[in-house]
């Protein structure tokens, strides 16, 4: 499918790299297409950012068919772009997609419509440390129609945001609140779908973890909450003993792109990995025990984040900081350097982007 593209009249100004924070700004333009049951996917364009005409009855507002994904581009060091395996956030939001009912569109179509997006905005990339283009893909109901049904009309719009780093501040330690109570996700659900109502229902939990001085949830499962899985918007990671340990893929965990790639660079290191349900007072003995390495969380927002500490009704577990030489840290590195090509890119992750014409 050919990508039109129209120009902006009205460039935005360019934020300063110091005042990036976290999706706080947007560049000049959108990727769209379009999708109604007669036609298909159609209308692929690159238009000036702006505002979305929405009916009041779209099944996205009442019934929540709407997903996303989220994925960067950055500026490499020879000064080319890349975006960082988008062919695999455009494979997890067809998964989503499919999950909710919804036409997923073409892979193909959703990888090409960020890198035309990308090469559009090109000057918006921005080359600091910890910096980068991130980039959201979104996919919604756009028919009127208050019955409930899968809808027959969606949109998918790509906009992109230059960021800095997630958490905001100089790097630090996470605090994370080890919550029994809430639940995200159950068995059997959505939870393993990049979908807007598993976020609105985080919201409660997080809110209270940052009141009692946390930065996230460590959530645990709907069953037992004995088990840890996710830690808030992050997959969750521990170093017991000589091997680093992560909870196994399910309908509960989201299928995490940056979680994929550290497992596979922890595991060209050396580093004996484990997918394999980790529950907390495993985690709790092992740190009292002395066994306990690290913790860290990873994300595309947040690449790899250090756990510094646990919270729970009654109790706390410090969590020792291993250094630079810590399994995260290292895979940290490792995949920053790919990212920006300062290390050789074994396994084919970035797509360069061509640039504008």
């Amino acid at each position: 499918m050919a990508i039109r593209v129209e120009r902006t009249r009205r460039p935005r100004p360019r934020p300063a790299p110091a005042d990036l924070g976290f999706g706080q700004h947007f560049t000049d333009h959108v990727f769209r297409a379009d999708y109604d049951a007669e036609r298909g996917w159609h209308g692929a364009r690159v238009e000036p950012y702006g505002p979305i005409a929405l009916d009041p009855a779209a099944a996205a507002l009442h019934y929540g068919q709407s997903v996303f994904e989220g994925l960067k581009a950055f500026r490499g060091a020879d000064g080319a772009l890349g975006l960082f395996r988008p062919t695999a956030h455009a494979a997890r939001l067809a998964s989503s997609a499919q999950r909710l009912c919804m036409p997923a569109p073409d892979q193909a179509l959703v990888v090409e419509g960020m890198k035309a997006l990308v090469a559009a905005d090109a000057d918006w990339v921005p080359d600091g440390p910890g910096t980068s283009l991130y980039l959201r893909p979104l996919l919604f109901a756009t028919e009127a129609f208050l019955g409930v049904r899968p809808a027959r009309s969606y949109a998918l719009v790509v906009l992109a945001s230059p960021v800095g780093g997630y958490f905001g501040g100089a790097p630090r330690r996470l605090k994370l609140w080890v919550e029994r109570e809430r639940t995200r996700a159950a068995p059997g659900g959505v939870g393993a779908v990049k979908t807007g109502g598993n976020y609105a229902a985080s919201l409660l939990a997080a809110e209270a973890a940052r009141a009692r001085g946390c930065d996230q949830v460590l959530w645990t499962d709907a069953a037992t909450h004995r088990l840890a899985e996710e830690a808030g918007t992050m997959n969750f990671f521990a170093r017991l003993g000589d091997a680093v340990v992560t909870p196994p893929l399910g309908d509960t965990l989201l299928a995490g792109v940056t979680r994929d790639s550290v497992l596979t660079l922890l595991r060209e290191a050396g580093v004996r990995v484990e997918e394999r349900p980790l529950a907390i007072d495993e985690l709790v003995a092992a740190g009292r025990a002395g066994a306990l390495g690290e913790a860290f969380g990873t994300g595309t927002a947040s690449v790899v984040a250090p756990v510094g500490e646990l919270r729970w009704d009654g109790g706390a577990l410090e969590i020792a900081d291993a250094g630079p030489e810590a399994a995260g840290e290292r895979a940290r590195r490792a995949l920053v350097a790919i990212q920006r090509g300062e290390a050789p890119d074994r396994h084919g992750w970035v797509e360069r982007v061509a640039a504008a014409r």
